[in-house]
């Protein structure tokens, strides 16, 4: 009876022991959801797609689950917005664009290429017109393909294409969105939502990623480093000619100071950031770098060794190295001929108002002087003979030989024709000239 008891009890125990084990393996707590924050932010350049790529992988590396890109951008470059576009289609993490504000132009491209588009209120999309340098539209060839690539963007996330197209193309005629012929279709957060542009608004990230249906996000945001906030500043196509204009002016007023001082320096560091911006941008290679340092190892063994094919050489390494370093070898033309011109108005400036006994010019023009107040003399000074008197062997017409006390010496006349056997006077003495006049004796 005992033991018929205990197993019973032995029963029980197992019985609960497993069903308590189920009821903590089914009440296991719901995993939470890697979710990478990226913002873009600013111009679109190039060092806004080294930040990208560096994010994009970390979140890979991280085996995350989600990517959000937070745009706030006025559009950029479209070569580093295609850029931009081929890593976000890349990845096999789903992707969102989150508009906090702005994305306008090359922004807009951006946004599109993303699984998901979500809007915070007041947010904008559109306006996306190719537009020059000098702040003139595109040619028709640059904004066909922009129309283009634009379409696929839409298309390739299942987006009706036509109002992507009147981002891009003034002709498209949508006055329903304030966007008649002649202007650009620009998307507000609501309008975005019926043409299905948006898959939803959301005034801040909690409810962002409940629209997401993400319950327990955990959220890693990325940011710019310093060298790439400053990469980015540097590849700006503003900047890049004020930089190389301050690297010429800095070494041209340090050809005219003694020693190694502040223009020098300035010089030295503005082309050292020039290079350091578009190394980190992934604009220049090392190989750009190693050029200039040529160019410039080249330039001062000039100085020392003159022969000008050195410096020619390394002129030439340099110009290189900087053009071989910009994303648009045109606009980088455009600002070394900018340094050019402002080096040389500056040079001619400086070689006017400073005499060449200052700065390296003291070390490279000649100075020394074989004057005759220095004891040097290049011919035989005759002053002897000034008021001597002798006899024209030849005819002066107006040169000719004389002879003076036996002595035959070459001599011109003041200009005049003086007939052999002629008496003459020696009146000048013009280093190894000798001026001659005929003296006319009276009858």
């Amino acid at each position: 009876m005992r033991k018929n008891l205990l197993a019973v009890f032995i029963f029980i125990l197992s019985f609960l022991w497993i069903n308590q084990a189920s009821i903590f393996a089914n009440e296991e707590p719901e995993a939470s959801t890697s979710v990478y924050v990226i913002p873009v932010e600013n111009e679109v350049e190039r060092g806004l797609v080294a930040f990208l790529e560096r994010s994009i992988k970390e979140a890979e590396e991280a085996f995350a689950d989600q990517i959000v890109f937070e745009i706030n951008s006025p559009g950029g470059r479209v070569d580093s917005a295609g850029d931009i576009a081929t890593l976000i289609s890349s990845t096999e993490i789903p992707t969102a664009a989150y508009i906090v504000n702005e994305a306008l132009s090359a922004g807009s491209y951006i946004a599109l290429q993303a699984d998901e588009i979500y809007f915070k209120p007041g947010a904008t999309m559109g306006a996306s017109g190719v537009i020059t340098g000098d702040g003139n539209a595109a040619d028709k060839k640059a904004q066909s393909a922009w129309i283009a690539a634009m379409t696929s963007a839409a298309e390739k996330n299942g987006r009706d294409p036509l109002y992507a197209q009147a981002m891009a193309d003034p002709s498209i005629d949508l006055p329903e969105y304030r966007a008649g012929e002649g202007d650009f279709l620009t998307l507000r957060a609501q309008e975005a939502l019926e043409v299905e542009y948006a898959e939803g608004i959301a005034s801040d990230r909690q409810e962002l990623f409940e629209q997401m249906e993400i319950s327990k996000p955990s959220v890693t945001e990325t940011s710019p480093t310093f060298s790439e906030n400053l990469a980015r500043f540097i590849t700006n196509p503003v900047v890049v000619p004020i930089l190389l204009s301050i690297a010429s002016i800095g070494l041209i007023v340090e050809l005219y100071s003694p020693g190694f001082g502040v223009a020098g320096g300035m010089g030295v560091a503005a082309l050292f950031l020039f290079f350091y911006g578009h190394l980190v941008a992934g604009l220049a290679g090392y190989e750009s770098l190693v050029l200039m340092i040529a160019g410039i190892v080249l330039i001062v063994l000039e100085i020392f060794l003159p022969s000008g094919i050195l410096g020619i050489v390394g002129g030439g390494a340099i110009l290189g190295a900087m053009l071989t370093s910009g994303a648009d070898m045109g606009h980088m033309a455009f600002s070394i001929g900018i340094a050019l011109l402002v080096a040389m108005i500056l040079a001619i400036f400086l070689f006017k108002k400073i005499d060449t006994d200052k700065g390296i010019f003291r070390h490279i023009v000649l100075k020394d002087q074989t004057s005759t107040e220095k004891g040097y003399i290049s011919n035989i000074n005759r002053m002897e003979l000034i008021g001597k008197e002798g006899t024209a062997l030849t005819y002066l017409r107006p040169s000719g030989t004389a002879i003076f006390d036996e002595e035959r010496l070459d001599v011109v006349s003041e200009g005049s024709f003086i007939a052999q056997g002629s008496t003459i006077k020696v009146v000048k003495v013009e280093g190894s000239r000798l001026v001659v006049r005929e003296i006319k004796k009276e009858d």
